[in-house]
């Protein structure tokens, strides 16, 4: 298997020819959105919490210490960026009051915001979106053309690819699924197999969307289509591609989608099908191996619709990027379509995907 270095390809060409993010976390500001609200009582303490320079998972092992519950019992909707200053709720199961001055143990690169009561617990996916602050710095480039892009990334939407982060560095995460789907590795720890299967899964998905992309089939509908309705979880077959169903398409309402790759057929036919089998095929390790740990086909889609998109020049090579992301979707994806990054948190030298 080869082209680990591969560069997926873009819908726009880069209107900054340079540029970097994250050279300090409050660069890189993620705040959540939830779908509901806690009702002000119940079992569950929700918590509001700002960190900064910290993974969730530590954050939630440090609220279940503070708290003296099993790590078990906090949940939350997704993961946050190390490298940022986020904003995200965490339910914790305490029927009973907390110790006192529970927050005061807790680091102090988190902040608790605010303090309440719910019935449920906050669950993995349970997410709206996400809204991001973003300083990007040292660019060079055409303003005028970054306006007219963003402006065809609202109107267009963006390629939504899984980012780079989810294949690790160096993309140590894909060869760990590798090395796991050969019977080399035996991972018993189940938030790491899980971290490899998607990294895999990704893997596949990205394909999909690059030989679209280079096809130049991405910002049409073709015979087979699995289609996506915006802001939801839905998929439909498209029967049949008419006016009515470009219509929906242009106006941002549905999107076409991607497999996510498992047992069982193809829900895509046509065309479509005959392009994500040939992908599975060339990467046939992955597919298979993902195939065998049990995982069911499921889809994703291939595009994403920008919210709230506002872009702010703090000096002439400084520029702060204002946007709102549906569940799933990541900010880098969004910002390699503007221009060539380097993020300052991965090794010198080294691009956005």
């Amino acid at each position: 298997m080869t082209a680990w270095d591969t560069q997926w390809a873009r819908w726009r060409a880069p209107a900054l020819t340079r540029g970097v993010i994250r050279q300090a976390p409050e660069d890189f500001r993620v705040d959540e959105l939830l779908p509901f609200e806690a009702e002000g009582e119940g079992e569950h303490l929700w918590v509001h919490l700002r960190k900064r320079g910290e993974n969730t998972d530590f954050v939630a092992r440090a609220l279940a210490r503070a708290i003296g519950v099993p790590p078990r019992a906090v949940g939350y909707a997704g993961l946050k960026d190390r490298h940022a200053v986020t904003t995200q709720w965490f339910s914790i199961h305490a029927p009973k009051d907390p110790p006192a001055q529970w927050a005061g143990q807790l680091p102090d690169s988190c902040e608790v915001l605010n303090v309440t009561r719910g019935r449920r617990k906050i669950r993995t996916g349970s997410l709206r979106g996400n809204r991001f602050a973003l300083i990007i710095r040292n660019c060079t480039g055409d303003p005028g053309a970054l306006n007219d892009s963003l402006q065809a990334l609202v109107q267009g939407g963006v390629p939504n690819y899984f980012g780079e982060q989810r294949f690790g560095r160096e993309r140590a995460n894909l060869r760990q699924a590798l090395a796991m789907f050969a019977g080399e590795s035996d991972v018993r720890d189940r938030k790491r197999r899980g971290l490899y299967l998607s990294a895999a899964r990704s893997w596949l998905f990205n394909q999909v969307l690059d030989r679209r992309l280079r096809q130049g089939t991405w910002d049409r509908l073709l015979d087979g289509e699995v289609l996506n309705l915006d802001g939801s979880h839905s998929w439909f077959r498209a029967a049949q591609i008419d006016d009515r169903l470009r219509a929906r398409y242009a106006a941002l309402d549905v999107h076409p989608t991607g497999p996510l790759w498992g047992r069982g057929e193809l829900d895509s036919s046509g065309a479509v099908a005959e392009l994500e089998a040939g992908v599975a095929a060339e990467w046939s390790a992955f597919a298979e191996g993902l195939v065998s740990q049990g995982l069911k086909q499921e889809r994703r889609a291939l595009r994403m619709r920008l919210l709230d998109v506002a872009q702010d020049w703090l000096a002439p090579d400084v520029l702060k990027l204002e946007l709102e992301l549906p569940a799933g979707a990541y900010a880098t994806t969004v910002l390699r379509e503007l221009g060539t990054l380097r993020d300052a948190q991965r090794a010198e030298g080294e691009d956005l995907l």
